[in-house]
């Protein structure tokens, strides 16, 4: 019986994290939305102003957000054609391309960043809640 407790107990904890994990990835879809980008741009941004030198290729976006090639070269050309990124050549290899915000891109990110705090804070809590079992 101790062990059924026990296992209801990670069971109610992880269905708990499920739940308000759904509620943020909801929560960041709208807020996204009302800055007036689409939740993959909002991804996008975010992976690009969190680097350490706030770039980032194509390469590493596709890793990053576990896309195929031909759908972050398309996301990518949708957030340039709506003024969020700019491309720049790498100053150490020729062949490489450096994605960047552009001011408007920074604005829209920090709009969005900014409204999700709670939620953000929300979640550690969960997660915090967890049991390694």
């Amino acid at each position: 019986m101790r062990e059924q407790h026990r296992m209801t107990s990670q069971y109610r904890a992880a269905a708990e994290f499920r739940a308000g994990l759904r509620r943020f990835l909801r929560r960041s879809e709208d807020v996204a939305r009302r800055a007036q980008i689409t939740p993959n741009q909002y991804l996008l941004l975010l992976q690009i102003a969190g680097s350490d030198d706030g770039t980032r290729t194509v390469t590493q976006l596709v890793q990053q957000l576990q896309l195929t090639q031909s759908a972050v070269t398309e996301l990518v050309q949708r957030a340039e054609q709506a003024g969020l990124l700019q491309r720049s050549a790498s100053t150490t290899d020729g062949r490489v391309i450096n994605l960047s915000l552009t001011e408007l891109g920074a604005q829209r990110l920090g709009v969005v960043h900014a409204a999700l705090g709670p939620e953000r804070a929300h979640l550690r809590r969960i997660v915090g809640g967890l049991e390694d079992a």
